[in-house]
């Protein structure tokens, strides 16, 4: 048996350990970066609101761009071709932040490095599914997840640590040296692909640049249409993430503006801290749960969670306000977006996973990234107060969406029957690439 072949029901192997540590490296990247990016833009080229807020959200618009096609690409031209490729210019572009030298050069950098981001995330996360074995598939979504919890509590701690003085550079230095770990790691790591032909995992081949492609895969990738970066079944649970996201860009956009302007200033440090251990402690037993007993039994609990979460937002704010909403929105939308992915993925089967994958993060990215530019908009209107109440609304909302594209069907109910009849997912094969 080779190394990077996985025995049927194992979760821990090497290879799906060394897959989470690549996603913390990448994450870190992306922490540090959206959390410094609006006010080295203001302080190093005098830019305005407006555009130190687009040198943020930029990096997203380029990995809704790349989402559109990386999930076809991940299919066609394979999983480690693709990660190999998007790391890559991944490394090179958190390099060139420092001899970046205008603002439009560092507008096309993040557009840029999202869309690396994006290539590199699916084809990473395409092919941690096919480690995973399918009654474990939610736990195993949950603690690939954790990896990126982690780094929104270290990411922008480091950003500020770095930062000071007003001296970026040690950002960027890092954020490479970071890259250049993540793709190593990626280099030594060996990954399930996925055979047209057969419909089953295999292990990845000895030749580092990957399997050849196949003629099918060719004429595959030649046919552009929209089931080729959209995956029908895994878009209606996409939506839910899509109107989760949205909500949460309200605190990842807003919190800080909305406790200094409460003179709460420590406030939000220590909301992000609770949020990431709230996130954290329900990584280790929401995913079991959903395998065990089912979809419904986690999703319905979770979004309502949040919802309440969001509402203490919507109070008089204060100490114990915010750390209370940093626990419930931990446990809510934390625990919600493993959990909803596992759902995309299980229900597109194997042969659709790369666009599956793509399709989950497209629509979660859309949530997160346009989010703040519709709620800034509305914020003069609203306030802080009113504008998390609205969220509130929001979530309640997607738990009526939740039950109308997923939860009132027979085998969201029931364990380890996330796919309806006829899925192209076999228990056996999901662990043995």
């Amino acid at each position: 048996m080779g190394a990077g072949v996985q025995l049927p029901g194992r979760l821990w192997g090497r290879d799906f350990i060394l897959a989470i540590t690549t996603n913390l490296f990448i994450s870190m990247v992306y922490y540090l970066l959206m959390t410094s990016m609006a006010l080295y833009a203001v302080e190093r080229f005098q830019a305005s609101d407006s555009a130190a807020g687009f040198a943020s959200s930029s990096f997203i618009v380029g990995a809704v761009v790349g989402r559109l096609f990386c999930g076809r690409l991940v299919d066609a031209v394979g999983r480690r071709r693709l990660l190999l490729a998007g790391l890559t210019l991944f490394t090179v572009l958190s390099w060139l932040y420092l001899p970046s030298g205008s603002l439009g050069m560092l507008l096309a950098l993040r557009l840029l490095h999202g869309v690396a981001f994006a290539a590199g995330t699916t084809a990473l996360s395409a092919a941690v599914q096919g480690l995973i074995p399918r009654a474990r598939r939610s736990e195993g979504t949950g603690y690939y997840g954790l990896s990126t919890t982690l780094s929104t509590a270290v990411g922008p701690f480091l950003a500020v640590w770095l930062s000071a003085g007003g001296h970026y550079d040690g950002i960027f230095w890092f954020c490479t040296a970071s890259s250049i770990a993540a793709l190593a790691i990626a280099l030594v790591m060996r990954l399930p692909e996925h055979r047209p032909a057969a419909g089953l995992p295999v292990p990845a081949p000895e030749d580092p640049a990957g399997p050849a492609p196949v003629p099918a895969r060719k004429s595959k990738a030649r046919r552009f249409s929209l089931a080729s970066i959209i995956d029908p079944s895994a878009l209606p649970i996409a939506t839910v993430a899509l109107l989760g996201g949205f909500a949460y860009s309200g605190i990842v956009a807003f919190l800080i503006s909305y406790t200094r302007a409460q003179g709460l200033e420590s406030a939000a440090g220590l909301f992000f801290l609770v949020y990431a251990a709230a996130v954290l402690v329900s990584r280790l037993f929401v995913g079991r749960i959903q395998d065990r007993r089912g979809d419904n039994t986690v999703m319905y609990p979770v979004l309502a969670v949040f919802a309440v979460g969001m509402a203490l937002l919507a109070l008089e704010p204060s100490i114990t306000t915010m750390v209370l909403s940093a626990v419930f929105a931990g446990l809510g939308f934390g625990a919600m977006m493993p959990s909803a992915q596992a759902i995309a993925v299980t229900a597109a089967g194997e042969a659709r996973l790369g666009v599956a994958t793509s399709t989950y993060y497209l629509m979660l990215d859309v949530g997160v990234g346009f989010g703040p530019v519709l709620l800034g908009a509305f914020l003069p209107l609203t306030g802080y107060a009113g504008m998390y109440a609205t969220l509130c609304a929001l979530v309640v909302l997607s738990i009526g969406v939740y039950h109308l594209v997923h939860g009132r069907k027979p085998h969201a109910r029931r364990a380890g029957t996330t796919a309806p009849a006829g899925a192209v997912v076999g228990a056996a094969n999901d662990g043995e690439g």
